[in-house]
């Protein structure tokens, strides 16, 4: 099959990229730049994209974006974790909206920060949306593939929790200090984190595409949720190091602003109820294993 990417370059896109390859399978990274004129290419700001000729796609992937941790929060910056999420999305339904090609599915990326704070609430896809700048981020982006579902394409929105890889993302970024012992809890550590392994959001993508029954939002955590303190003990105890230190509220916003609240101190407890019902199997649906195992062979994927 042929997998159209965009973010192909991230950690999700570069490890599916490696997955359909290894099983004899075309990925199609959409670069933002063509200097060959044999590759896909777009570019959302100038609602472009030139596909190269390429014919018979099977699924499309959309998992580009603004990355929401890197840098503090301000207009500007919000604008653009907004507007490189809004745009790329609806380019690429309107697009094959009109091309006359139509592909399987388009799966395009959403997160769970979709529910907002929720405390101790167990949400799955049926739940309404919450308050905040991500929930709002959320339902912009999952809004601009409606012209594709209005067009009968099969659309699937990929609600991510926390994607855990040694490779990159977060849990790269925790390791550094927690191998230092001063890994910390952060505000009370009652907060939930809704986490998933990269071995098991590859595997999801590929049975996404292979599911025709499933459509629509999708939450795309493992089975079970687990507060910040229970996941700050759980690495610390794997690496062998203390986790004694704290990070109070205040301090959390002091050094993050508004992100804190939205990131580090909301708790959202996602379950994956349609996956699950579609017969779908975590490879890692407990934390412990899930880090042992990611700690172990960082390129496990």
């Amino acid at each position: 099959m042929k997998v159209l990417i965009a973010g192909s370059s991230g950690l999700v896109g570069s490890a599916l990229i490696d997955s359909l390859r290894a099983t004899g399978d075309e990925p199609l990274p959409l670069l933002r730049q063509n200097r060959s004129k044999e590759s896909p290419s777009w570019n959302p700001e100038t609602g472009v994209i030139d596909l190269a000729g390429v014919k018979d796609i099977t699924a499309v992937v959309n998992l580009a974006g603004d990355n929401i941790s890197e840098g503090r929060w301000n207009e500007q910056k919000k604008k653009r974790i907004i507007d490189s999420r809004v745009k790329g999305t609806r380019l690429l339904s309107e697009y094959f909206v009109s091309s006359g090609q139509k592909p399987d599915v388009i799966i395009s990326a959403s997160a769970v920060g979709y529910y907002g704070e929720r405390g101790e609430e167990l949400v799955d896809e049926t739940c309404e949306s919450g308050n905040g700048f991500l929930a709002d981020v959320c339902r912009q982006w999952e809004g601009a593939t409606s012209v594709a579902v209005e067009a009968g394409i099969r659309v699937v929105n990929l609600r991510f929790g926390v994607i855990l890889s040694a490779a990159g993302g977060p849990l790269k970024k925790m390791l550094f200090p927690f191998n230092k012992g001063v890994g910390a809890v952060i505000g009370s550590g009652k907060q939930y984190m809704s986490w998933v392994s990269i071995v098991d959001v590859v595997e999801i993508i590929r049975w996404v595409i292979e599911q025709e029954s499933l459509e629509g939002s999708l939450n795309l955590v493992s089975p079970r949720a687990v507060s910040n303190r229970e996941f700050t003990k759980t690495l610390g105890r794997l690496l062998h190091r203390p986790t004694v230190f704290r990070m109070p509220s205040f301090v959390a916003r002091l050094a993050f602003g508004e992100m804190a609240d939205e990131l580090l101190l909301a708790s959202t407890r996602a379950v994956p109820e349609k996956l699950v019902a579609s017969g779908y199997r975590f490879r890692h649906p407990e934390l412990c294993g899930a880090l042992e195992q990611l700690l172990q062979s960082p390129e496990s994927v």
